[in-house]
């Protein structure tokens, strides 16, 4: 599955690093260059110490880091299965990121946020795809909890739902 992590943050970062770690192509994208080379300097960290404690094989390290990718333009049309927005819990910044990945994704993508307190409903509206947004809210730090969060907004489908269910799954958490 091809990801496209919007936000390179703590929550951002950690949700491409498990992401990748699970061996899926992760496109990371902030608001700029130096943004994203934060966020994968602090996975390239962290992996390295799962390596210093025998918890990682370098090799296994290396292609989990070879999978993140930079996504600097969110306007330009990107072929992901789905976006997960990791961005500061302000309902208008969101709003406006759903906006963007709306018309830069395929039609059959699935839009999710990592928000904690946002409708997803809400966020559903500015689309017209309703039917697959929906909360995917990941416990911090990202790559040590097992737990997350999905949320249906009133129009998730239960496609969407599933799909959102096996992603977290997949990714060795556990969804409630």
């Amino acid at each position: 599955m091809r990801v496209l992590v919007v936000g390179a943050g703590q929550m951002g970062g950690g949700i491409a690093h498990v992401c990748a770690a699970a061996g899926h192509d992760v496109l990371l994208n902030d608001v700029s260059a130096d943004a994203v080379r934060r966020g994968t300097d602090v996975i390239a960290k962290n992996l390295a110490r799962a390596v210093g404690k025998g918890k990682l094989a370098q090799d296994q390290a290396d292609a989990t880091l070879s999978r993140i990718v930079a996504h600097l333009d969110l306007t330009k049309a990107v072929d992901v299965s789905i976006a997960i927005e990791a961005a500061s819990e302000d309902e208008g910044l969101k709003k406006r990121i759903f906006t963007t990945l709306e018309a830069a994704t395929p039609p059959a993508a699935i839009l999710a946020s990592n928000t904690s307190s946002i409708s997803i409903t809400m966020l559903g509206a500015v689309t017209k795809r309703a039917e697959r947004v929906i909360g995917m809210h990941f416990m911090n730090p990202v790559p040590v909890m097992k737990l997350v969060e999905i949320i249906r907004g009133i129009a998730t489908s239960d496609e969407t739902y599933e799909t959102v269910r096996s992603l977290a799954e997949g990714l060795g958490k556990t969804p409630v």
